[in-house]
């Protein structure tokens, strides 16, 4: 049996051990509580701080700038002390009450230009093109020959366009000229709609166009095709509302970029419309689209080639006559061409069949007529 000094002790260390375990915990509890307080009182300053706003230095002297705001306006401001060097161009944080400069933003504003425009590697060539021989020499004279023979237009002397218009009714090939030129110089294709150049705010629209540009030149050789150019190189007017007038900006920001082009440059740009009537003379003068090439609707001969090349992988039957097929289609474009293809095939599906007949040629060009006539006469439909 232990002596009672020994027990007394045993006691004593063990009092000790938890009253040590006890204060241990409570300081790493207060420890954890402290820390949480300074994150709240952190989150709650952040709340508490007003926005600042995002603006762009137009021009800067030495303690005070000239800003743009988002909505276009310009504003005569301070610099905080605590700002560093500024240039015009960079993007700045403003008070919203008096727009002093508090600080410069590091990052570059740079456009996801890859969300605007379509950048590919064509597969498509001249041989998948029917009924437009005429239009394919001037578009390999104008695009293809510059960019693969550059020195043979030194030694003759001569500059070649900077580039081409191909206007035309719509589904007449415009837009596969333009992928099969480059894919036949394998340049990088990058397609843009014209209606996206034109952004919510002022300048956007024109810094856009130039990015777009300087990817090119980046990717380049590459082939800029601006589809539906009409949109934004339309005619001018002197009075206009704001959207006009920035879309106008825009324009001027592409003939800039335009005429920064050296003819013999390995960029080549394209443009296509269905209006060329309604376009502004600036795009079409000498030095920039210079070179009109015409997409007509296809003639007979044109159609036949047109059918043969979208019907060459389906199994027709053989006492079909081509040319009478073809010669039912009257007005239609290689777009519709194809389409009295696919239709065909559907109708075939539809009844168990891997053959083509004449019935289902026949009922396919019926109904891509309907179908065009019916998107005639919506505008009748409006009243109804």
């Amino acid at each position: 049996m232990a002596p009672p000094e020994t027990k007394e002790k045993n006691i004593l260390d063990s009092v000790i051990y938890k009253y040590t375990s006890n204060t241990s915990q409570l300081e790493e509890e207060n420890r954890i509580l402290k820390e949480t307080l300074n994150k709240i009182r952190e989150e709650i300053e952040i709340l508490k701080s007003p926005p600042l706003m995002v603006c762009d230095v137009k021009e800067v002297n030495e303690k005070t700038a000239i800003i743009s705001i988002p909505n276009g306006n310009q504003f005569y401001v301070n610099i905080s002390g605590t700002c560093g060097k500024l240039r015009p161009g960079d993007m700045v944080l403003a008070e919203q009450k008096n727009l002093t400069i508090i600080k410069k933003i590091p990052t570059s504003r740079k456009f996801n230009v890859e969300k605007f425009v379509i950048v590919e590697k064509p597969t498509i060539t001249w041989k998948e093109i029917g009924g437009l021989k005429a239009q394919i020499n001037e578009i390999q004279e104008v695009v293809e020959l510059p960019l693969k023979k550059p020195e043979l237009f030194k030694k003759v002397g001569i500059k070649p366009p900077k580039g081409v218009l191909l206007y035309g009714p719509p589904g007449t090939g415009k837009t596969l000229l333009a992928k099969a030129v480059a894919n036949a110089t394998n340049s990088t294709f990058i397609e843009i709609v014209a209606a996206e150049l034109v952004q919510k705010f002022i300048g956007e629209g024109a810094k856009l166009v130039k990015e777009i540009f300087e990817m090119a030149r980046r990717k380049a050789p590459a082939i800029i095709f601006i589809d539906e150019l009409d949109a934004l190189a339309a005619k001018r007017m002197e009075i206009g509302t704001s959207g006009e007038r920035e879309v106008n900006r825009t324009f001027m920001q592409l003939l800039a970029e335009l005429d920064g082009f050296k003819p013999l440059d390995n960029v080549k740009i394209i443009g296509a419309t269905n209006r060329k009537d309604i376009l502004d003379s600036a795009i079409i003068r000498p030095g920039r689209l210079d070179r009109l090439i015409k997409v007509p609707l296809p003639d007979k001969e044109s159609k036949l080639e047109i059918f043969k090349i979208h019907s060459k992988d389906m199994t027709l039957e053989k006492e079909i006559d081509i040319s009478k097929i073809v010669g039912k289609m009257e007005n239609f474009s290689g777009a519709e061409i194809n389409a009295v293809c696919t239709e065909a095939g559907y109708f075939a599906i539809r009844k168990n069949r891997t053959k083509i007949t004449k019935e289902d040629l026949t009922k396919a060009i019926e109904k891509v007529k309907r179908e065009e006539k019916a998107e005639g006469n919506d505008y009748l439909r409006m009243f109804g």
